[in-house]
């Protein structure tokens, strides 16, 4: 098709089908013939005709520049449409006679196509030598972003890596996690399986099942092992890059083994083809979801389609097309009719046939898409050229601030102006080009819609586009989807479902990371948020719940006044008290009778004193630890047992000094052993304990301490002890004075006194090292508040121990044998049986 202009735009379009040759490369292959009509392509050659002649009448668009047209068949055949380019870029194609004005076309500055990803890319690899602008409107893969290889390459039609991006959205927002893909072998369907795999390997949104090249030619064998693999896959999501053509052959098998259940999402390519949209295959392939060009809407496109006639174009302007196009659309033959067309009732075309009056492919302007992308690019190229003509001389982008001009134009000076160009379509949709020459892309989702009567219906459900601060953004109206499923609800299709809380994935070996095993966590860990192949920890002072989905403080666990426990201890802490205050209350009131005044009265109640002390300093064992109760309990417990033995000790070396007395020449030991000795001795002793407690408490004293290591789950409450040595020589200095008395007392056991306490002393001190030496390897082997109990037992135990065997005789004699309470019978002498 050619129109004489000023400025000559080429192009190249599907017009007819190309017949395959033989390429076994056995013989000699024929050349391509074309043959058919392929209608849409037939419109959309006329939708570049119908834009030139728009821009032509529009006063702003190029005032007083006629543009022309140049377009050519490339029968999709790659050598048929790069010997069209070649020729359009040359000029150099064969005469044409145009209005017996002039012979031949001079070389366009550039062209609308290729339609194909391949023929594209041979085609750019030539024309970008010579910076030739090339604008195609249905080629997609996304190899042709690169500005290296194909600096002159521009298209109207969003890049694949964009379309594979824009399925992944929706891949994600249906939760498929587990789809399988096929694509053509060439071009445009290997691009598109290593940009899907890529883009899934990054965004982690899911996982290929499996990745199949469906075979060029209709190779059964490969089709039914493909069908098989679909059918015997756990993916419900089929993703398909494929041209119609091939589709019906892949329909067919599937057909065949009856594959249902099945979500299909189409590319661009077949999206939207009318030749699978047959009661045959729409049980199969009703509810399809698919991504496809925006549609626009170009106004006066339908009149100016039904203008054309064959009798109105029958020179070399239109040449065959018109005629194959009319013959096909009205079913009729020009004459001369071929052999018996005539005999067999066909028609002759006259060439006064309505167009209106047919239902065709060619005058549908309900759904213009690769119609709108045709529009879109020879605009662009339109208004790439007004920019270049309104240059100002002196303030132009060349060398030497010059301008370009139509009589000197270089294509690379277009290519200039392409880069920069920025328009708004009537649609409304703006047009512009990134750096890859790329538009500003946008596709609409499509779903088919099988209705109850058999038909079919494509509506459009959704859009996804790319936004400046969103990222490529899904827009879908789930409410108009139809579900070809029972349930008219999305499928599943997941290859291992989510795992649930209190668990972790464990990828299957050998297998795509999107299958798992879900893993209960270990305890004290949770489901980890930010990564789902490993539990997180629990802070510190929390532990995972049963559930293992969240951290709960872990409970706290101390020797607590609330405990049974603790309330037995604290119980029998102040009934020894309570004991201790009773007996100092009797010894008191009988302080005047010999069993009281024997033995020195005051150390007595020294010693009551220092137990009801012992008795009540087990108390800070008990409760919550804090800093002050850690510091004062063992300060306490030291101090009050080291006053309670020396005042013993004392007592037993009074004795021993009575004893010595006792004998001849022995009158001196009690001279040196008076009162007042025996309260400074008792107040040096502990003064040493003091100096001790003292010590351990500025260099290294005991703290609170929360204690995992008994519990995972628990956090043990207890008082460290700061310094070990500090807390062995406290111990050891007890121990210490406990051996001496009982030594000593051992050593005047047999004094010749009725009552000899001596006897009660060695007795008592047995049972308080007996307790102390059991309380070592206990307390070191009880675990967390059982060490306070074991402590807080060792005290009482002891501190009743004392109580009892040095005061419980005592107590007997006065109070149930007064008769006992007399000097004699202290003595010895005049004791009442």
């Amino acid at each position: 098709m050619h129109k004489t202009g000023d400025v000559v735009l080429g192009g190249l379009f599907q017009v007819h089908f190309s017949s395959v040759s033989d390429l076994s490369f056995t013989s000699q292959p024929q050349q391509p013939t074309c043959h058919g009509v392929y209608v849409l392509g037939f419109k959309l050659a006329q939708t570049m005709a119908f834009a030139i002649d728009e821009i032509n009448r529009n006063t702003n668009l190029l005032p007083n520049v006629t543009l022309g047209y140049t377009l050519y068949d490339n029968c999709l055949e790659l050598g048929i449409g790069f010997r069209g380019a070649l020729s359009l870029a040359s000029g150099q194609e064969d005469q044409i006679v145009v209005d017996d004005t002039c012979v031949g076309n001079p070389p366009v500055v550039g062209i609308v196509g290729d339609s194909s990803s391949t023929n594209s890319i041979a085609i750019s690899n030539v024309l970008g030598l010579y910076r030739v602008p090339m604008v195609s409107y249905f080629a997609t893969c996304s190899c042709l972003s690169d500005r290296q290889k194909y600096p002159s390459f521009f298209r109207t039609i969003p890049s694949d890596a964009f379309q594979v991006r824009a399925m992944i959205q929706i891949l994600k927002h249906f939760g498929w996690t587990w789809a399988g893909l096929l694509v053509i072998d060439d071009d445009y369907g290997l691009h598109a399986a290593r940009s899907f795999q890529s883009e899934l390997s990054v965004s982690g949104e899911g996982c290929l099942a499996y990745t199949e090249v469906l075979p060029w030619d209709k190779d059964t064998d490969e089709l039914r092992r493909i069908v098989d693999v679909m059918k015997k896959s756990t993916a419900r999501v089929v993703i398909v890059f494929e041209i119609p053509s091939r589709m019906i052959s892949l329909m067919e098998e599937v057909v065949r083994q009856n594959v249902t259940g099945l979500q299909w999402i189409a590319s661009e390519a077949w999206a939207e083809s009318a030749v699978l949209q047959t009661p045959h295959f729409m049980p199969y392939l009703g509810g399809t979801l698919g991504i496809t060009i925006r549609r626009g809407e170009i106004p006066g496109l339908r009149e100016f389609l039904l203008q054309i006639r064959p009798d109105l174009h029958h020179n070399s302007s239109y040449g065959n097309s018109m005629v194959r196009f009319w013959e096909f659309t009205f079913q009729c033959r020009f004459a001369p009719a071929p052999a018996g067309w005539l005999e067999g009732g066909g028609a002759i075309c006259t060439g006064q046939e309505d167009l209106g009056n047919v239902d065709t492919e060619y005058l549908d302007i309900s759904n213009l898409r690769p119609e709108y992308n045709v529009y879109k690019a020879v605009y662009a190229l339109a208004h790439s050229l007004d920019d270049m003509l309104r240059c100002k001389p002196g303030r132009g982008p060349f060398s030497g601030d010059s301008c370009a001009t139509l009589q000197s134009l270089e294509p690379w000076q277009l290519v200039y102006y392409m880069e920069k160009v920025n328009f708004t379509t009537p649609s409304g949709d703006q047009v512009s080009f990134d750096e890859n020459g790329d538009v500003v892309p946008i596709y609409d989702v499509i779903n088919w819609l099988w209705l109850p009567d058999g038909s079919t219906k494509v509506q459009n459900v959704g859009e996804v586009k790319r936004s400046a601060f969103k990222g490529e953004e899904l827009i879908l109206d789930e409410g108009k989807i139809f579900w070809n499923f029972e349930s008219k609800k999305p499928p599943r299709s997941v290859c291992s479902e989510s795992c649930p809380p209190g668990t972790h994935m464990v990828r299957r070996k050998r297998e795509p990371e999107c299958c798992f095993d879900c893993i209960p966590c270990s305890e004290g860990k949770i489901t980890n948020k930010s990564s789902s192949l490993e539990c997180t920890s629990c802070p510190e002072d929390f532990w995972s719940n049963p559930q293992r989905d969240y951290c709960v403080p872990k409970k706290t666990e101390f020797l607590s006044y609330h405990d049974p426990l603790g309330i037995c201890l604290t119980a029998t802490s102040l009934l020894g008290t309570f004991i201790c205050a009773v007996v100092l209350g009797i010894f008191i009131y009988h302080r005047t009778t010999p069993i009281v005044r024997a033995n020195n009265s005051e150390l007595s109640f020294q010693l009551l004193l220092s137990l009801k002390l012992c008795f009540l300093c087990s108390l800070l064992f008990i409760g919550r630890p804090r800093m002050w109760t850690c510091q004062l309990r063992h300060a306490a417990f030291g101090i009050s047992f080291v006053l309670c033995v020396s005042c013993i000790l004392v007592k037993t070396m009074v004795v021993l000094a009575v004893f010595k007395a006792s004998k001849p020449g022995g009158g001196t030991s009690l001279k040196w052993f008076g009162a007042m000795q025996q309260r400074g001795t008792v107040l040096f002793l502990t003064s040493i304990q003091a100096a001790i407690c003292t010590t351990w408490l500025v260099s290294s004293s005991p703290t609170p301490h929360k204690n995992t290591q008994y519990h995972n789950d628990k956090i043990v409450y207890e008082c460290a002890v700061g310094s070990t040595v500090g807390f062995a020589v406290l111990l050891g200095y007890i121990g210490v004075l406990a051996f001496l008395s009982c030594l000593i007392a051992f050593l005047v056991r047999n004094l010749p006194d009725s009552f000899n306490e001596a006897k009660l002393i060695t007795f008592s001190m047995l049972i308080f090292c007996a307790v102390w030496v059991a309380f070592v390897p206990a307390y070191i082997s009880s675990p967390g508040n059982l060490a306070d109990a074991v402590e807080v037992f060792a005290i009482l135990a002891s501190s009743f121990g004392l109580l009892i065997t040095l005061f419980g005789p005592k107590c007997y004699i006065i109070l149930l044998r007064p008769e006992m309470n007399t000097k004699k019978a202290v003595m010895g002498r005049g004791i009442v049986s």
